[in-house]
């Protein structure tokens, strides 16, 4: 994936953000890539859409981008297949695809470390990520390779067998807790930020609270924060600005984030 990088721009000190760059063979494995203006980034973040596997599309966050890109990091977006043309693996396998084709171009991002970040169902992929192994290993990548993961909204408690579209999408986990964040929590995963509206009607709060529980009670490392007066589309709205009044999610962000890399480093 690295030569199609560079065909499709080249990469001068200060690179130019790129669109629609391949990171596998179909048509949903497509990827949008944001840059910060100035250095190298602190990190680089790779955000998952939302949509319920359903819907979504990485063309719509250029301004949750620019969010980050001010704050010194750079961005991946990536598509991925949804259903009913894609169902539960699918999505996974792209996602851990779309990671590889970071990791293998690090070197254009100056060695930063990556960060894992996602809204409702890409909050939910990402943390399978994390706390399933096999996705990133069937590339050769351990999920502590991911510095971190920030799950925006997700809903990490669901039981798809309660629901009829989720019955479907998801008919293929075997057995069924394998798509469960909440049943494969273990210890010593990837640090995690778990970031939730208190008025979130969608996926609500205690997806969260219960996921940050049962982390911590592994001994892993897990930071939960609960915006009151939020919905489960206005806490993403909130990283924009000009809405950054309504919860200060890109500053916990930011900071979750150094706090990790110090951590690190201790």
């Amino acid at each position: 994936m690295e030569r199609v990088f560079q065909e499709e721009a080249s990469i001068p000190s200060k690179p130019a953000d790129l669109r629609h760059v391949p990171y596998g063979a179909l048509q949903r494995q497509k990827l949008d890539v944001y840059f910060p203006k100035d250095g190298t980034p602190r990190a680089v973040i790779v955000f998952f859409h939302g949509g319920g596997w359903t819907s979504g599309n990485k063309r719509i966050y250029p301004l949750l981008a620019a969010a980050f890109t001010g704050r010194g990091y750079a961005v991946v977006v990536p598509n991925y297949r949804l259903y009913p043309s894609a169902r539960f693996p699918d999505f996974m396998e792209d996602a851990a695809l779309a990671i590889k084709w970071t990791d293998d171009n690090r070197g254009h991002f100056g060695g930063a470390p990556m960060f894992v970040m996602g809204h409702s169902a890409g909050a939910h992929i990402g943390a399978l990520l994390a706390l399933d192994p096999s996705y990133l290993r069937a590339h050769g990548i351990e999920p502590s390779h991911l510095r971190g993961i920030i799950g925006i909204a997700g809903p990490y408690t669901m039981n798809p067998a309660k629901w009829p579209i989720m019955r479907d999408i998801f008919a293929a986990a075997s057995p069924p807790e394998s798509a469960r964040p909440i049943k494969l929590v273990r210890e010593q995963t990837v640090p995690m930020l778990l970031l939730h509206g208190a008025y979130d009607r969608v996926a609500k709060e205690a997806n969260s609270t219960r996921l940050a529980e049962a982390l911590k009670n592994a001994g892993s490392v897990a930071e939960l924060k609960v915006y009151p007066r939020i919905g489960h589309f206005e806490i993403l709205l909130a990283f924009v600005w000009g809405w950054r009044w309504r919860a200060k999610v890109l500053d916990d962000v930011d900071a979750f984030i150094k706090r990790t890399l110090e951590r690190r480093h201790a």
